[in-house]
């Protein structure tokens, strides 16, 4: 009999699902499972989509949920949200693809006027400084336009600074801890994909060399948008601080941080007394109380309940 096999549940060639060679139902495989653990990256794994099939599904899981999860991956909406309750940022501009494709011109014309030379060209919903280019020259500005929108519909252009890349990670649900900063040296102009994967050469200094006054800010910026974008579960919270001002622009928020023995995210829970076992079992805790949350709250709704009566 031909099967297809993925650890313990199979598929055999007539669709019926097994587990440990015993016929289930995918319901019944499903009660298995005590806590999904995502370690996906990018795409349908940070925005929200894999943590919806987990909702529907009724599985807890570590992490965000969906909305925290969909904002957080959206550069440009995470800057807007955060933007509202004062959170420090760079000055930005968000651009569409047929913005690009049909009204370039105006776009120039917005840069020259409301930022300065350099900027950062991103695609709003990637990760891992893909399709990120840092425009020197206006005659450069289209070209790494067209680069971002490859790779997504909406693109964000940002004012670039003379900056020290400091990041923390946070864990919690309601009541969150937040982490010792540690600060990234990239061997290249910037951290861009190459800096981050290929030549290895990047600087990591944990603790970060700031003081504990700049610690502390910086700590308390990233629990406040951390709660402000109701996150739950990791987060990792990336900091431009400008090297002239000593001042922190937060740049990004991090839902699904990497956990390989070289990640930033588990690095900083270590150095912060927290070592990489202790770190997963909080995480899973973390997720099964969110899910026990969830469970508590009521989803259906009678009209002929004493409450309605009232």
């Amino acid at each position: 009999e031909e099967r297809y096999e993925t650890k313990d549940i199979l598929i055999d060639k007539a669709g019926m699902w097994h587990m440990r060679g015993i016929p289930a139902e995918p319901a019944r495989i499903l009660s298995q499972i005590d806590v999904v653990l995502n370690a996906l990256h990018g795409g349908v794994g940070e925005d929200g989509t894999v943590q919806g099939l987990c909702e529907m599904a009724g599985l807890p899981y570590v992490g965000c949920g969906v909305t925290a999860s969909a904002a957080c991956m959206d550069k440009v909406l995470t800057k807007r949200i955060l933007g509202a309750v004062g959170v420090p940022q760079v000055a930005f501009l968000s651009v569409t693809r047929d913005d690009i494709k049909n009204n370039f011109p105006k776009i120039k014309k917005a840069v020259a006027k409301e930022l300065e030379l350099p900027c950062f060209v991103k695609p709003a919903n990637l990760g891992s400084s893909v399709g990120i280019s840092k425009v020197k020259k206006i005659a450069d500005l289209k070209g790494a336009l067209e680069l971002a929108a490859e790779f997504d519909y909406s693109v964000i252009v940002e004012q670039g600074i003379d900056a020290r890349e400091i990041e923390c990670a946070v864990l919690g649900n309601h009541t969150p801890e937040v982490s010792i900063a540690g600060e990234i040296v990239p061997s290249r102009e910037f951290y861009d994909f190459y800096a981050k994967y290929v030549d290895n050469s990047s600087g990591l200094f944990i603790p970060a060399h700031i003081t504990k006054k700049q610690m502390a800010t910086m700590q308390k910026i990233a629990l406040r948008a951390y709660l402000t974008l109701q996150c739950s579960g990791p987060a990792r919270v990336d900091f431009l601080m400008d090297k002239r001002t000593g001042k922190f622009y937060l740049n990004e928020l991090n839902t699904m941080p990497g956990f390989t023995s070289i990640s930033m995210y588990p690095k900083l829970w270590a150095a912060s007394g927290v070592n990489y076992g202790k770190l997963l079992d909080r995480l899973i805790a973390l997720g099964m109380e969110r899910f026990k949350e969830r469970q508590a709250t009521k989803t259906t709704f009678e009209s002929g309940s004493d409450w309605f009566k009232k």
